[in-house]
This record gives C-alpha cells, structure tokens and sequence, in this order.
C-alpha cells in the first residue's frame, strides 16, 4: 500500500518499551505516532489519526482525559484502551471503542486495529453500537452478576445496547420493506428490453 494511503496510529503509554514495542509492529503497516504520556499525545495529535492506542493510567493525563479532549476538539478517531488489569465496571461510562490487555499480543493488536479501520464506514448508530456492546461483553467477563446488579454505570450501558440494537432492528426492518417495495415496482414495470413493452410502429 503506498505510504499517502496508510492509515495513521498514535500508540501513547507513559512506558517506553510498551509505546516502541507496539508502535515498531505497526509500522509495517500503518503511519505510527509515538507519545510517552498524555499531554505528548495532545501535542502529537493533529487530527489526521485513524486510531489512538491509549494507556490509561498515565500519571500526567489519562488516557479517558486524553481521549476527552479528543473529542471536544471535534475528532472521531477510533480510539482503543490499553490495560493492565482486567476491566472494572467504571469502563462502562468510557468513549473507548474497544480493549486490549497489556502484554499485547501481535495478532490481537492487528485484529483490533484493522476491525476500528473498517468500521470507519459504518453508520453512526452501528459504530456506536459495537463499542457499547463491546464494552458491555468485557465487563461481563470481569465480573458477576450480583456484583453488576447495583452498578449504575453498567446499567445504564446495558439500557444504551438496548436502545441501539432495537434502532438497528428497525433500519433492518425499513431496509426488508424497501426492497419488497423494489421487487414489487420491478415486477409492476415492464422489461424495457421486451420487444412487446415498446410502442408499436406505424403500419405503412
């Protein structure tokens, strides 16, 4: 892929070794920023960044606070949460569009990285969609439900999922009618290519 048509990355962690690490197997592939805390990320970004790798427990900024003021600047970038630990409930009320847990392993990272690119394209509704479910399934994973039972933040998360896939469910519905309707049009209106749907020549 030639070097004007690579996505960018900013991988940013207040560890060296882990920013060098990922940022070196990306560069294969990808345009690759490097910041080693927060606020070097903020003066890194420039808004031409496809997806930021944020540590989150940097001491200068955290990654949430980074990723904030990403967003209130206006960018949408993919953004994609580097932990140490298995993620708490907390996570739930995040703008992270998904997870990976420290040690990175090569194939997850590219996996995650080249999923976020593609949704790109999606709509708004299904982006979000899949962060929220994301999310939701990795708390999950972490923690019971009698411990999530009480928890507001994932509660909420979990009413968010609902209202999303039922919005999905309708545009798939809409979608369903709107082709009926095509097929129904199609077979209302004659082939144009069948000699008898013409207009009739004169006779001499």
């Amino acid at each position: 892929m030639p070097n004007g048509d690579r996505a960018t990355v900013l991988v940013v962690d207040d560890e060296p070794d882990i920013v060098d690490r990922q940022a070196t197997r990306l560069e294969s592939t990808f345009r690759v920023h490097r910041a080693y805390g927060g606020r070097e990320a903020l003066a890194e970004f420039d808004g031409a960044v496809d997806v930021a790798l944020l540590g989150r427990r940097m001491p200068d900024l955290s990654g949430d606070e980074v990723l904030s003021r990403f967003r209130e600047a206006g960018h949408d970038c993919r953004a994609v949460m580097l932990i140490g630990v298995g993620p708490s409930p907390d996570i739930a009320e995040t703008g992270f569009d998904d997870y990976l847990r420290k040690p990175v392993d090569e194939d997850a990272l590219f996996d995650c990285v080249e999923s976020l690119l593609a949704r790109r394209t999606y709509d708004t509704v299904l982006r979000e969609f899949y962060s929220v479910a994301r999310r939701t399934a990795l708390i999950e994973t972490e923690h019971g439900a009698a411990e999530l039972a009480d928890h507001g933040a994932y509660r909420r998360l979990v009413e968010r999922r609902r209202e999303l896939q039922d919005r999905l469910d309708d545009a798939v519905d809409d979608l369903r009618e709107m082709e009926r309707f095509a097929v129904a049009i199609g077979e209302a209106i004659p082939d144009s290519e069948d000699p008898g749907s013409g207009p009739r020549a004169d006779s001499d």
